[in-house]
């Protein structure tokens, strides 16, 4: 994901460019070149690039990094109240708090439909003998969707379900 840093280097990078076809254009007026006008149309889609690309270096959208949060992958949602995240059967309990806190930082919207919180489920698969799956949920998270700040997250962790999983061999 890009960030607003890379943004506003993109944002310079072009502006340079922007000011280099400006010369070009300027430079083709005064010697009469047959291509003079089409150097004002690129001028004028380079500035408004330009633009573009400094306001969104300008931090128009924020992501929350959770310490300890590891990669999931999002298997179900709605658009409402409910969601559903994939997480690794080698996950510690630690990870998974960190990991579903992160998932409600960044699956917060205030266009989600429906009532006034979301709760999302993370969810492994486990193997309990060969050719069989199960899918095991490991806990939920439940947040608010009228705050985005909101710091009262209500993180339940099914420790039994968490037992269940495949233990590392050293």
């Amino acid at each position: 994901m890009l960030t607003t840093t890379d943004f506003l280097i993109a944002g310079k990078w072009a502006g340079i460019l922007t000011l280099g076809c400006a010369v070009l254009t300027v430079i083709a007026f005064v010697f009469k070149w047959g291509f003079r006008f089409r150097f004002v149309g690129a001028t004028g889609f380079m500035g408004v690039l330009t633009g573009g690309l400094f306001a969104l270096g300008l931090g128009l959208f924020t992501h929350t990094t959770i310490p300890g949060a590891i990669r999931y992958s999002v298997v179900f949602d709605n658009g409402a109240t409910l969601a559903s995240i994939a997480v690794p059967p080698t996950i510690t309990q630690s990870e998974l708090d960190a990991t579903l806190r992160q998932a409600a930082a960044d699956l917060f919207s205030y266009g989600r439909l429906g009532s006034d919180s979301l709760v999302i489920r993370a969810r492994t698969m486990i193997h309990p003998e060969a050719g069989v799956s199960q899918p095991l949920i490991l806990g939920e998270v439940r947040r608010s969707l009228m705050n985005r700040a909101d710091d009262n997250l209500s993180v339940n962790i099914y420790a039994e379900n968490l037992a269940k999983l495949p233990q590392p061999t050293a």
